[in-house]
């Protein structure tokens, strides 16, 4: 592991759970651990806002790349990609760090992990901040049963079928798949009858505020190396993480939790969060729960950095006063 200061971001790969996971860090190596799980398609280097955020208050940020991203390894079996093996990776990285317990921070299918790390073991997690993804309780039906009833548009549909969300954006160059979903901008994810995702997503012709250039070109250079077929095995593996759940049915998260949203985030009228959040449901699930609607759509960490730091840094330091 490199040594360097708060002020620099280490790189560093680990072998844990038969695989090798590439981490990013920043901030004082004895400070609080904070964990960042990134979501889709993304890497480490979407929380780099946060990162500097966290690292300048004393906090030690650690971002890694997920199984089947960037420079960590990508098992060719999609039966590798259950939830059960992402949460392995992260609590045999703790163990690695010998960190017997730490923040974590998750967004997209991160905030998935992140949930499922606090069901599967919620003893390693101090507190837990989500973003974009609330935790929903085990449902009584496969998933994809809930998806089919959206119709072939609906994206995960699409991204469930082996091979098919790759051949429809290996139509496109990576830079330009990424900022149409990076561009993403509508409550409801579904494309018109008969059209691919990919097809149906806008690439707008000048920059996204939000991110530069050189920044997609980052992302863009590591998807086009890794490809995108591990990333669409975790949607390919929602049913198999169903079945493997059933000891957890019915199973409420015990740990403290945060869930910041974007108002105009994918779903967030469309799939019943909003609704979800103010009838109680949520709360329900989830008892020690704080929650933040803030402006902003799907990519909020970089959208809303300032905002998102805030809201963030105002959450974890309840948990480190004391230390």
């Amino acid at each position: 592991m490199e040594a360097g200061g708060a002020g620099e971001v280490r790189h560093w790969t680990a072998d844990v759970n038969g695989i090798s996971l590439h981490v990013a860090e920043r901030g004082p190596a004895d400070g609080p651990a904070v964990l960042l799980l990134h979501g889709f398609p993304e890497l480490w280097l979407s929380w780099r806002h946060q990162m500097a955020a966290l690292a300048a208050r004393g906090f030690r940020a650690l971002a890694p790349d997920l199984r089947g991203y960037g420079d960590s390894s990508a098992p060719a079996d999609p039966a590798a990609y259950t939830m059960l093996h992402i949460v392995g990776d992260i609590v045999a990285l703790l163990d690695h760090l010998r960190l017997p317990k730490v923040l974590v921070v998750g967004h997209d299918v991160g905030a998935q992990v992140a949930w499922h790390l606090c069901l599967f073991r919620p003893d390693r997690v101090r507190a837990v901040v989500a973003l974009g993804v609330p935790f929903y309780p085990r449902s009584p039906r496969p998933m994809s049963e809930f998806f089919a009833a959206r119709g072939d548009g609906f994206y995960i549909m699409q991204f469930l079928e082996p091979g098919r969300a790759e051949r429809a954006f290996a139509r496109y160059d990576v830079a330009t798949v990424l900022k149409k979903f990076y561009s993403i901008e509508f409550d409801d994810f579904t494309a018109s009858p008969g059209v691919e995702i990919v097809d149906f997503l806008q690439a707008p012709s000048s920059p996204l505020p939000w991110i530069t250039e050189e920044e997609l070109g980052q992302y863009a250079e590591k998807f086009q190396k890794s490809g995108f077929t591990g990333p669409l095995n975790y949607y390919r593996m929602f049913d198999t993480t169903w079945r493997l759940t059933a000891p957890w049915n019915g199973a409420k998260i015990t740990v403290p939790a945060k869930f910041i949203v974007g108002d105009k985030d994918i779903g967030f009228q469309a799939y019943g969060v909003e609704h979800y959040i103010k009838s109680g449901g949520f709360k329900s699930n989830v008892p020690d729960l704080e929650v933040a609607i803030i402006e902003g759509h799907h990519f909020i960490q970089q959208e809303q950095a300032e905002r998102v730091n805030s809201e963030i840094l105002l959450y974890l330091d309840k948990f480190t006063s004391e230390d």
